[in-house]
């Protein structure tokens, strides 16, 4: 059978908003999952994005959802690298299309949190929003 949507929980990491300054990071819970996979959707860059203009998403995890610590290369796939502070996506170039961009955790922590940090001047918003695909789900079917 092709049932997905009883094996996976969806948690929204960012809301979508246009957004000119970081958002407020939400705490992803994973109890009960064992993958997540982070989806981040970008729209038409509200500025020409450069290595001081930019929005760099960082990923960062936890066991008690008190201490977060950066992830390393180690706890992402899907990545070739992972810049200071937990950097999984960065936008500093120009963005003239919608993108869709997926960075598996495998980690082994319970918690996540995904910031996005803009750095420089951001006169116009760009469209962002992220969320968190949980899967191996372990009681299913995932309400």
């Amino acid at each position: 059978m092709r049932d997905l949507v009883s094996n996976i929980g969806l948690v929204t990491a960012i809301a979508p908003a246009a957004l000119d300054a970081d958002n407020t990071p939400a705490v992803i819970d994973l109890l009960g999952f064992n993958s997540a996979v982070v989806a981040i959707e970008v729209g038409v860059g509200g500025i020409t994005f450069t290595s001081s203009n930019k929005v760099e998403f960082k990923l960062s995890h936890s066991d008690d959802d008190d201490t977060y610590d950066a992830v390393t290369i180690d706890d992402v796939q899907g990545v070739e690298t992972v810049g200071t502070g937990g950097i999984i996506y960065a936008l500093t170039a120009a963005h003239a299309a919608a993108t869709v961009t997926k960075v598996g955790y495998i980690g082994n922590r319970r918690y996540l949190k995904l910031l996005a940090d803009f750095s420089g001047t951001h006169g116009s918003p760009t469209p962002i929003s992220a969320i968190v695909i949980k899967g191996n789900p372990a009681v299913a079917p995932v309400a």
